[in-house]
């Protein structure tokens, strides 16, 4: 936790612009309570906007969103990026009748310089014992959730100061008014980029981790869009995975546990520690096939080596901003990843 708020630190210095923050439960990463961790962030810096990467909307109602982001933009104000994402809702749709995958898998091509991978079989995570595990502990037994462009309706009252139950006027204190930005997080051309587009929101695409997707994700929230109070045209933050260090080799060293890192996550067992490069077994064939798409598709060298390739992606893309997530064993290189990134592209 501590680390997290000093990268918050480091990242404010060298001159980005958000400090993002996501929530998953029951893992070894700094999220399992997000809002929490976000009023850390923002009593530790001040300027730097900070903001969920994203709010599960299935694990929680909009009241309890609302109050909460309220409660920090109160001692925080106007540095608050509220993202909603629909995970943890309706995780069986992406299966058809006979539990085989809902839609046909597209090969893997290069759109003008930027590696779009075969998708990833996703299925078998999504029935680990550890998912359904996490999903009876975060929920209530029998708990409704509501539909995600519902949910997100409801938030967007809520901040409005015009939501209703059954007919009665409630307002949230603190929430109502609050000088927060409303984002939705999606990895495909799903319910997440329409109503992205339609409500008129910024809208903020996957490839860290589901690089097949993202050209589709985003041609369909520029697509759905509807101009709004909030933005007269799309807005696209496309997120990336990087290690950046003095030289290629040695960013090529940091980065090699990082399939390890993967293979964890997809197998079922959940993002453990990321393993020391120095010591760690090389994968197997068969584990470097389940993580091939996220190893080829993460960006790894020196400053000037990833900046081409970032570049190359916001290009393609159509990015307004990009999102930046870097992973090593050693939390120095993690910041130096961070700093070296900045300085290359002049933030500070």
């Amino acid at each position: 936790m501590r680390r997290s708020i000093e990268l918050a630190q480091v990242a404010e210095a060298a001159g980005y612009r958000r400090f993002w923050l996501a929530e998953h439960h029951f893992v070894s990463v700094a999220s399992s309570s997000t809002t929490t961790l976000i009023a850390l962030v923002a009593a530790a810096t001040r300027r730097i906007r900070v903001g969920s990467a994203a709010v599960q909307a299935g694990h929680h109602t909009a009241a309890s969103i609302v109050e909460a982001f309220g409660t920090v933009d109160a001692v925080h104000p106007g540095r608050l990026d509220l993202g909603l994402g629909r995970s943890g809702q309706r995780r069986t749709e992406l299966l058809g009748p006979s539990g085989a995958p809902s839609r046909p898998r597209e090969p893997e091509r290069v759109v003008d310089g930027l590696l779009i991978p075969e998708p990833f079989p996703g299925e078998k995570l999504l029935t680990s014992p550890l998912v359904a595990a996490t999903t009876r502990a975060v929920e209530f037994d029998g708990a409704r959730q509501p539909d995600f462009a519902d949910a997100v309706s409801d938030v967007i009252a809520l901040l409005r100061g015009d939501f209703a139950v059954e007919d009665v006027a409630l307002r949230a204190v603190p929430g109502e008014g609050a000088d927060v930005e409303i984002w939705i997080f999606g990895s495909s051309k799903g319910q997440s980029a329409q109503v992205a587009g339609h409500e008129g929101l910024p809208f903020v695409a996957n490839y860290h981790v589901s690089p097949s997707t993202v050209l589709e994700a985003t041609e369909v929230y520029r697509t759905s869009f509807r101009p709004s109070d909030r933005l007269a045209e799309p807005y696209v933050v496309v997120s990336a995975d990087v290690v950046v260090a003095e030289d290629d080799s040695t960013a090529r060293h940091l980065a090699s546990t990082y399939g390890h890192w993967v293979y964890d996550i997809r197998s079922g067992a959940g993002a453990g520690d990321y393993l020391d490069p120095a010591t760690a077994p090389p994968l197997s064939d068969d584990q470097r096939a389940v993580v091939d798409d996220r190893v080829r598709t993460q960006f790894v060298g020196s400053p000037s080596t990833v900046a081409e390739r970032l570049d190359t992606l916001a290009r393609v893309t159509g990015a307004n901003e990009l999102a930046i997530t870097s992973v090593t064993h050693d939390f120095e290189d993690r910041k130096r990843s961070h700093r070296l990134l900045a300085q290359e592209w002049g933030l500070a």
